[in-house]
């Protein structure tokens, strides 16, 4: 008996046409010839004995067999690479020092972590948690990445995301109505805080900093018992808060983004973990 086996290259120049539905934009995004992955596709089909495509002179379409092949070829080279990705891993081996802001580095870094320990288990991270305004300027002696707020536009590091801040208030009370609004925000170093001062001095409604902290979680707690507003990013609402319109009686916020600063000369462990970071934050925001 003839056990058939599928090459990886034979279904990863499948897929190349079925997204494309081209054999020319196929083997432009593969870097080969378009008679390479016509022939690649035709083996394919002859191990599967089944037609993927239907050729004419002036399109490609994919069969009704190739369109049920897809997603397995797809599933087949996903596995492939997270076990290739897994092996190299493991031959990776030092230390990543990441600078980053609280609700970045308490909610959304976790679990991007979690799959990187299991990806590169002998690179050792370390992460601190803080406001990332001076951050930046010790990448290279104390850290290898930040993961940065800055405001919208600015061409510095990576993009990742883009945030909306939003002003809010705890559910059930209505502090943005007490005269002189009492304001609950970080330390100077903030964006947030410099964003929210400078809105409230130009919409010239009397207002008060009425707790100041570091912490963001403290911030919050405060906010939730109504004792005060603050600024939050929009993708990252927190338990018992309610955003506020800005427009009326509070300004609107300029908009920010979220940028990875990677240090000059990063080793492999360090771009592994970058890259890794990365590619999670940008699926999030995207989707």
């Amino acid at each position: 008996m003839t056990v058939r086996t599928l090459d990886p290259e034979l279904l990863r120049a499948f897929v190349a046409v079925a997204e494309r539905l081209s054999f020319t934009r196929a083997a432009e995004g593969l870097h080969r010839s378009q008679a390479t992955v016509s022939l690649q596709v035709k083996r394919l089909e002859a191990r599967l004995g089944v037609a993927l495509f239907r050729r004419s002179t002036t399109r490609v379409e994919l069969t009704a067999a190739g369109i049920g092949f897809l997603a397995d070829a797809r599933r087949i080279l996903a596995m492939n690479e997270a076990a290739l990705a897994r092996l190299d891993g493991q031959r990776l081996a030092g230390q990543v020092r990441i600078g980053v802001m609280e609700d970045y580095g308490t909610r959304l870094l976790p679990p991007l972590l979690a799959k990187a320990a299991e990806r590169f288990p002998l690179v050792r991270v370390e992460v601190e948690i803080g406001l990332t305004a001076r951050m930046v300027g010790r990448l290279g002696r104390d850290f290898d990445l930040v993961i940065a707020m800055h405001p919208e536009g600015e061409a510095e590091g990576e993009l990742l995301a883009r945030e909306t801040p939003l002003w809010v208030a705890a559910e059930g009370h209505a502090a943005e109505a007490i005269e002189p609004l009492p304001v609950a925000l970080s330390n100077p170093d903030c964006l947030f805080r410099a964003w929210a001062l400078a809105a409230l001095e130009r919409g010239g409604r009397p207002w008060r900093l009425a707790y100041v902290s570091a912490s963001l979680a403290a911030i919050e707690a405060l906010v939730r018992q109504g004792l005060a507003v603050t600024v939050v990013k929009g993708s990252l609402p927190a338990p018992g808060l309610r955003a506020l319109p800005a427009g009326g009686r509070l300004p609107a916020l300029p908009g920010a983004e979220i940028r990875l600063h990677r240090a000059p000369g990063l080793d492999a462990p360090g771009a592994s973990i970058a890259d890794h970071l990365a590619e999670g934050l940008r699926r999030r925001a995207a989707g």
